[in-house]
């Protein structure tokens, strides 16, 4: 009898720790995805400082459901194609680019993933044939969306600009 009971206590005993194990598994994964969320967006930007533009085909996914509205000319719903055309157009026609995120928020729902933040990009507009610049900054609102294909890729990307008043 004590060597029966002894045996439910270790049982009851595992069973915990396995529940307990698998719950922080499953925050930890929660947090993961989260920071390779942040990871994917941060990319995404650091190619405009960076100018390292084959990263932007590698976050966003290369397939006919892919799509973007942007915060600059031309604002119609572009395609992966196209939208990978102009972001790297705009990346190297401003020097000294940079960004700041602020208020963002993520919500997961299973693979797919919301992310909204308010965004501040300024930089130096240059136009090379006439040898110009123009100190542009642009404050707007966020939103991607991505999937989880096995990795976290941009499929929809929604930029505007708000005015300064």
């Amino acid at each position: 009898m004590i060597c029966l009971h002894f045996f439910a206590k270790n049982q009851i005993l595992a069973n915990t720790t396995q529940n307990l194990k698998l719950h922080q598994d499953k925050q930890t994964s929660l947090l993961s995805d989260r920071e390779q969320i942040i990871d994917v967006i941060e990319i995404f930007f650091e190619s405009g400082k960076t100018k390292d533009l084959t990263k932007l085909k590698e976050i966003q996914l290369d397939d006919s459901s892919f799509s973007s509205f942007s915060d600059v000319p031309p604002y119609d719903l572009k395609d992966f194609a196209t939208t990978v055309m102009l972001e790297e157009l705009k990346f190297v026609s401003i020097s000294d680019y940079d960004y700041k995120i602020t208020n963002p928020k993520i919500s997961i729902f299973g693979d797919t993933a919301v992310a909204a933040f308010e965004l501040n990009q300024k930089g130096m507009l240059v136009d090379n044939k006439a040898f110009t610049g123009q100190h542009i900054s642009i404050n707007g609102r966020a939103t991607f969306v991505l999937v989880k294909k096995p990795t976290w890729k941009i499929v929809h990307i929604h930029l505007s600009k708000i005015k300064d008043y």
